[in-house]
């Protein structure tokens, strides 16, 4: 995982001063690419009997997801961002203390607006289109990520945890979306796919994306159909940026905590995935 930061970095640097086409780029690749992975193991860890309804229902909330970014973007951002902010602190760090958890969940969402308030309001802006009322809240958004992003970084440093303290440094000192991105990655979805493979029984990272392959891909499929969809609604490519993740992201957020079997397969082999078609 050592590794991967360190290119992850060397990546994010690369972009540092590009233009946001560039940046976006770099955002899909980190996100929908490499993040999607993680989430790609839902349905891995649930049961066979209750794989249909689980993909049902799974369905049924991305496409309402998909249709309330299409309706009400300036409703569904910051909704999407309040239940990112929760999943963040409640998974990344379930054994702290509450305020630490409440920092993450913070600090991945607003800690980007710290030094960047303009080009944060201007992301807000292009996500939730010019009804939207967030970018004029980008300040206190700034304020917010500033006072948890400096705890996030004292416990880095009491604990020399290097981890944490990469990932607060990319959201405060990168532009962004290219922040957003690096932090996401190390803070949340890298770790948690290290800790899903290992609980499917997994012995290496190979074996859990041979695992998880259709599902990605079919993933993948969606999150390029609805960016094609909503560029005729926004051609900078940030709002599908946005809509795409929602669309994966809210049901990973929740439907799978309903269905999750937390007694998934310790034995040394992946979970009972059912037809090998959806394995």
């Amino acid at each position: 995982m050592k590794r991967g930061i360190a290119l992850l970095v060397m990546g994010a640097v690369a972009v540092f001063f590009a233009p946001l086409p560039m940046q976006l780029a770099f955002a899909i690749l980190g996100i929908g690419v490499v993040g999607m992975i993680h989430g790609a193991g839902d349905l891995a860890v649930i049961r066979r009997e209750q794989k249909m309804p689980f993909l049902g229902l799974y369905g049924l909330v991305s496409l309402v997801t998909l249709a309330w970014w299409i309706l009400q973007p300036s409703v569904a951002l910051p909704a999407f961002l309040v239940a990112s902010a929760f999943h963040f602190g409640f998974e990344d760090a379930p054994k702290s203390s509450s305020v630490e958890r409440v920092s993450r969940g913070t600090a991945l969402i607003a800690m980007p607006a710290t030094l960047h308030v303009g080009s944060y309001a201007d992301l807000l802006r292009l996500a939730g289109g010019e009804a939207s009322a967030l970018p004029t809240l980008t300040p206190v958004i700034a304020i917010a990520g500033g006072i948890s992003g400096c705890f996030l970084l004292l416990v880095a440093c009491r604990h020399y945890d290097t981890r944490l303290a990469t990932g607060a440094g990319a959201l405060l000192l990168l532009p962004p979306l290219i922040g957003f991105t690096v932090g996401f990655l190390v803070l949340h979805a890298l770790p948690q796919t290290a800790e899903r493979r290992d609980r499917l029984g997994c012995h290496s990272t190979r074996v859990y994306l041979r695992t998880v392959m259709p599902i990605f891909l079919a993933a993948v499929l969606l999150a390029g159909a609805v960016a094609g969809l909503l560029l005729h609604f926004d051609p900078s490519g940030v709002r599908c940026l946005f809509a795409g993740i929602a669309a994966l992201a809210v049901p990973h957020l929740l439907v799978t905590p309903w269905f999750e079997d937390r007694s998934a397969s310790t034995s040394g082999r992946p979970a009972d995935l059912g037809s090998p078609n959806l394995a």
